[in-house]
C-alpha cells in the first residue's frame, strides 16, 4: 500500500513542527497532528542553550529574544556564577519559540491537521493513523505521550515525582543570566524572555506553592515587588519519564515523548531538536535511531539524573556551596549540557 505521507508528526509543539521542518528540508512530505489550534504554550523554563541556536538556525528559524550570557545558583548568602565559553543562549518565550516554527513550517508546505491520536498500526511498510497511511510516524507528543504508551514503549516510572510553575512578570531583567534560586524544597528559575518582562519557573514537590515559594527568596521577591503579572500561572509534570526504548519498528519517539529527567537550565529543547534531526537521518539515511539517541543525550541523562538525585536527598543544601568551592567542576556540567 503506497503512503499518503512519508512522515506524520504527532504533537505539535516545538520538536514536532522541527522534525516536520526537518523533513520538508530532507525532501519528505510531512503532516503534523496536533489537537491544539493556536500557539502551544507550556511551563518551562524558556532558556534556549547556547548549542541550540545553531539548530534553529539550520532550520531557518531566529526566534525573537534576550542573550543569556550564562548561569547562576543563588542561595540568600552564596552565588555561583558561570558564563557560557562558546556564545550566548537565548531567553524565548515559549510561544514566540512556537510561532517562529510553526511560521517555518507553513512557509516549507508542512500540512496540518487538528485531532488527537488515541490508537495507530503498523507494519514492515509503513504506519496507519486515523484512517491515513505513512511511511513514518514520530512521536513527539510530550511528557505524557499516547504515541509511547500505543507503541508499547511505556516505562515503569521511578524516582522522584518533580513538578514545575510557570508565571511571567512585567519587569526589566535585572541579569542576563539564567538565575536558579535554590530554596529549601524547590528551586526557582528565572530567565529574561523581553526587555520588559522575565519568565519565572519552580520546580519542586506537587504541594510547592509558586508564591510562597518566591516569596521565602527575600531578594528575589524584591525584584518583583509591584510588578504586573504577564502570563496566567501555568503548571507541568510530573517530569521525569521514560521510554523502554526510543523507537519500535516504523514509529520513533522524539523529544520529552523519548524519555525525560529533569531541566538543569534549559537543554531538554536542544536535545529534542537533535533528535528530530537524527530521526529524519534515520528514514533517509538509515542511521540507526536508537543508538545515535543514546550518544546524544548520555551526558545529559548522567548529569541531570544525578542532580535531581542530590536534589531530592539530604545532600541538597550542599549543592550550592559544592559549585562555588568548585568552580571548575560547575562550570564544566554548565559547558557539558550547554553544548
Amino acid at each position: 500500500m503506497s503512503a499518503d505521507v512519508d512522515v506524520v508528526v504527532v504533537g505539535g509543539g516545538p520538536v514536532g513542527l522541527a522534525a516536520a521542518i526537518e523533513a520538508r528540508l530532507a525532501g519528505l512530505t510531512a503532516l503534523v497532528i496536533e489537537p491544539r489550534e493556536n500557539t502551544v504554550d507550556k511551563a518551562c523554563g524558556e532558556g534556549l542553550m547556547p548549542g541550540a541556536l545553531p539548530l534553529l538556525a539550520r532550520l531557518g528559524i531566529d526566534p525573537p529574544g534576550m542573550p543569556l550570557r550564562g548561569v547562576s545558583y543563588l542561595t540568600p548568602t552564596r552565588r555561583a556564577d558561570h558564563l557560557f565559553s562558546t556564545g550566548a543562549g537565548r531567553g524565548v518565550r515559549r510561544t514566540a519559540l512556537h510561532d517562529a516554527l510553526s511560521s517555518r513550517a507553513a512557509e516549507l508546505g508542512v500540512e496540518r491537521t487538528a485531532g488527537r491520536i488515541d490508537a495507530f498500526t503498523q507494519d514492515s511498510d509503513g504506519v496507519t493513523v486515523d484512517g491515513l497511511r505513512a511511511g513514518w510516524l514520530f512521536g513527539a507528543d510530550g511528557l505524557h505521550s499516547t504515541v509511547r504508551r500505543v507503541a508499547g514503549l511505556e516505562h515503569p516510572r521511578a524516582g522522584a515525582r518533580r513538578y514545575g510553575l510557570r508565571q511571567h512578570f512585567a519587569v526589566a531583567p535585572w541579569s542576563d543570566m539564567i538565575e536558579v534560586h535554590w530554596a529549601a524544597t524547590a528551586e526557582i528559575y528565572v530567565t529574561p524572555v523581553a526587555a520588559d518582562t522575565v519568565g519565572i519557573a519552580v520546580l519542586g514537590r506537587k504541594s510547592t506553592d509558586f508564591h510562597s515559594t518566591i516569596s521565602g527568596i527575600p531578594a528575589l521577591a524584591a525584584h518583583l515587588d509591584g510588578a504586573a503579572a504577564a502570563s496566567s500561572l501555568r503548571g507541568a509534570g510530573p517530569f521525569r519519564q521514560r521510554a523502554l526504548r526510543p523507537s519500535a519498528g516504523r514509529v520513533l519517539l522524539v523529544g520529552d515523548a523519548s524519555g525525560y529527567v529533569d531541566a538543569v537550565t534549559g537543554e531538554g529543547l536542544r536535545l529534542g531538536f537533535e533528535q528530530a534531526r537524527l530521526a529524519v537521518e534515520h528514514v533517509t539515511d538509515g542511521i540507526d535511531y536508537d543508538r545515535a539517541w543514546a550518544r546524544s543525550t548520555r551526558d545529559f541523562r548522567r548529569l541531570t539524573a544525578a542532580l535531581v538525585q542530590a536534589a531530592t536527598s539530604p545532600l541538597r543544601p550542599a549543592i550550592v556551596p559544592a559549585a562555588v568551592a568548585l568552580p571548575g567542576v560547575f562550570g564544566a556540567v554548565v559547558e557539558r549540557l550547554a553544548r
